[in-house]
């Protein structure tokens, strides 16, 4: 059952009490991994109930594609954050290019369980010359996750750029072309999209969208790093937290600690570590889950 969850804002009120906030990276339809992250971090209990109190937690995007249990995942995100904000903490996941390109329906990364997974998520009506364009098994879903269609609301009610007290959360990266453009304007632009309200935002389509960006989470060299300086510093903030690029040492800082790439591939289809990132008083620390690391299975090459 969908639940609607509240929408996330793009700033914080500004809170002067400490408080501990905690990231993980791209779960990638894989349920018991995105559990174990949350159990790592102290958020939920073995039935994945949120326990974490005043914790914040966010998850950087790409909770979909690749695994089979996308739904499970979507359904139990909305149903934290409102668990979270009963107990005085919050849980916000933000949008990833994954969760973009299944709105777009671009299907290149969906399992065959991952169609499955939404057979009866949705009433077709097989007269859309829409649904009509694809195979039969695919058409729930894209009736799901199309402009307009039950997941992409659910989906609306998230950002693509979160910043939350000093940090700026994002799937890819922010670029000084996107600050001047406004993190407002695209957050509200990709929500109307994503209702069925506009048309998908020029912004979110090329490589150096906030979404896509490898600039900050490949090796970032001292160009990068002055472009992240300078992004950080119109924006106030302290640091940048980013997925999208599998980290295949675990959670790294670049840049003089000033971004912070945390996605390590907790998914079954990459076999990397459970790791979180854990930020407390100032301090930036990461969370491992003992003997959690696949060395067997290695990584494979994100796209």
């Amino acid at each position: 059952m969908l639940l609607a969850a509240p929408a996330c804002f793009t700033r914080d009120a500004q809170h002067t009490e400490p408080v501990r906030i905690v990231a993980f990276g791209d779960v990638h339809g894989d349920l018991g991994a995105t559990l174990r992250a949350l159990r790592l971090a102290g958020a939920v209990d073995e039935s994945g109930h949120w326990i974490g109190g005043a914790l914040m937690v966010v998850q950087t995007g790409d909770q979909v594609d690749r695994g089979d249990q996308d739904r499970a995942i979507l359904e139990l995100f909305e149903r934290l954050a409102l668990e979270a904000r009963a107990a005085g903490g919050a849980f916000h996941s933000i949008l990833g290019n994954h969760e973009l390109m299944n709105v777009a329906s671009d299907l290149r990364y969906v399992t065959p369980g991952g169609f499955a997974d939404f057979e009866d998520a949705v009433s077709i009506d097989l007269e859309d010359p829409t649904l009509a364009a694809h195979e039969p098994h695919q058409r729930a879903r894209v009736a799901a996750f199309r402009p307009g269609g039950p997941y992409a609301l659910l989906l609306a009610g998230h950002d693509v750029i979160l910043v939350l007290r000093g940090n700026v959360f994002v799937h890819g990266g922010v670029l000084p072309h996107h600050v001047e453009q406004g993190l407002d304007r695209i957050n509200g632009e990709t929500r109307a999209w994503l209702r069925g309200e506009g048309e998908r935002p020029e912004i979110l389509v090329n490589g150096d969208s906030p979404v896509w960006t490898r600039l900050y989470s490949l090796d970032p060299d001292g160009d990068a790093c002055d472009t992240l300086r300078e992004v950080l510093s119109r924006l106030g903030a302290e640091r940048m937290i980013v997925g999208h690029t599998v980290q295949e040492g675990g959670i790294r800082s670049a840049c003089d600690g000033r971004v912070w790439c945390i996605d390590v591939g907790i998914s079954r289809h990459y076999g990397g570590p459970i790791e979180v990132l854990q930020i407390e008083g100032g301090r930036v620390s990461v969370l491992r889950e003992p003997g959690g690391a696949s060395a067997e299975r290695g990584l494979r090459t994100p796209r």
